[in-house]
């Protein structure tokens, strides 16, 4: 309760939730201390897969008995997911002495909920100066809150799609102006540029990235992955090749992800081993990414079928989970919930030969769309309909065997199913 007051007053410090500026984030940074110095930073900026990218080099770090602290946004369940160091999320009571430390300081200056916890998360992490901190950038880069480090070991850029543009001017809604906020001010360093969807965003990102003077590891050009037909994964880079197990990561598309991940960990002057990486992957933990709810009150709702939980919420993330659902050969029935501001059709739309679509409310989130209208907006898909809860929309849908649910379209939705589980 204490953690939550602390959380409702910092909310208050802006009247705006997104202020796309650097001015306060530098003027409280230099309150205190500029902390974001001296730190062994690893950046990841794109629109999809920096979650897992960044959950597979925690996993080899961890199996390395390399330290590393991390930072992300957003939480699925709870606030503390942001705060990582030593491995560990941070306790409520440590994190409620350290916001009420960073707020003190900023003396009640205007600040954006994201940027007094970006202050807050560096503060903390200049005492694990030994650490590698893995940061993972907002709403874009160039004017994110996280984009204040002067130096750090690699940039990852992972795939870049359209998302947040009601963030950009009406004119700018274009692939271009998204791979220019994200790749145009990388630190020189090293840059891993993941798979992307297409080659006219690797041919953006490219020309973006042309005059910066840092060592370039790209996809299918300095190193590759590909799945074996005897269910291995042989990994290849400049230092040679890998023959590795699956990932504990369901769907393909992930593997080029932990492909990403290790390409940046090889590059890198680390006692990383072989068997590091080759064990590391198979001890990944990811949360609402294809997560498979094995038990639990929405589990018992479903019996012997399988339920799903995936956070993806634009067209990109929608395209490679469709990938991945067209191969299992079962009948695929979706719970439906999205935030109002997203393409909602064109998410939808790469969804194809699904059985059913319920939409719903996601619960304590006001920006969402609401159920109804999302039906509405969708009623082209057929045996689509609303219902407000979604326990209701797990009952009313009538399974065959081996039928499959699959919850997806928001990351808040996503952490609203888990704790209702």
């Amino acid at each position: 309760m204490k953690l939550q007051i602390i959380l409702n007053r910092l909310q208050k410090l802006h009247p705006k939730e997104i202020d796309l500026s650097l001015d306060r984030i530098q003027n409280l940074f230099k309150k205190l201390d500029n902390p974001q110095n001296n730190l062994k930073c690893i950046s990841i900026i794109g629109t999809n897969g920096k979650y897992s990218t960044i959950q597979t080099i925690r996993a080899i770090l961890k199996e390395a008995n390399i330290n590393c602290n991390i930072y992300t946004s957003p939480h699925i369940q709870k606030i503390n997911e942001r705060f990582v160091y030593n491995h560990e999320e941070i306790s409520d009571e440590i994190l409620s002495k350290l916001l009420i430390e960073v707020e003190d300081i900023n003396a009640g200056e205007p600040i954006t909920y994201f940027e007094i916890l970006t202050a807050a998360y560096f503060y903390h992490a200049k005492n694990f100066k030994n650490n590698i901190n893995l940061i993972e950038s907002g709403l874009f880069h160039r004017f994110d809150a996280t984009n204040v480090i002067k130096e750090n070991l690699a940039s990852i850029v992972t795939a870049i799609g359209l998302d947040h543009l009601d963030w950009l001017p009406e004119n700018k809604r274009t692939i271009e102006k998204i791979v220019y906020e994200k790749t145009s001010c990388l630190l020189n360093s090293k840059i891993v540029i993941a798979k992307q969807s297409s080659v006219e965003t690797l041919d953006l990102i490219k020309k973006n990235i042309s005059e910066n003077s840092s060592k370039k590891i790209i996809f299918n050009e300095q190193y590759s992955c590909s799945i074996n037909e005897n269910g291995f994964i042989y990994y290849e880079d400049e230092f040679g090749g890998l023959k590795l197990p699956k990932p504990n990561l369901a769907g393909e598309f992930q593997i080029d992800n932990v492909a990403t991940a290790i390409s940046t960990l090889r590059n890198l002057n680390l006692e990383i081993e072989n068997k590091h990486i080759k064990t590391g992957i198979t001890k990944i933990k990811s949360i609402a990414r294809l997560q498979e709810i094995k038990n639990g009150k929405l589990k018992d709702l479903c019996k012997n079928n399988k339920i799903f939980v995936d956070g993806s919420h634009n067209p990109l993330g929608a395209k490679v989970l469709n990938k991945y659902l067209e191969k299992l050969n079962c009948n695929i029935h979706i719970i439906l919930g999205m935030m109002a501001n997203k393409d909602h059709n064109k998410y939808m739309n790469y969804f194809k030969n699904i059985s059913s679509l319920t939409t719903i409310n996601i619960p304590n989130q006001p920006n969402a769309i609401k159920g109804i209208d999302l039906k509405n907006k969708l009623n082209k898909f057929p045996n689509i309909q609303f219902k407000k809860s979604i326990q209701d929309a797990i009952k009313s849908i009538t399974l065959k065997e081996d039928d499959i649910i699959l919850i997806t379209g928001s990351l808040y939705l996503a952490g609203e199913v888990l704790n209702l589980n």
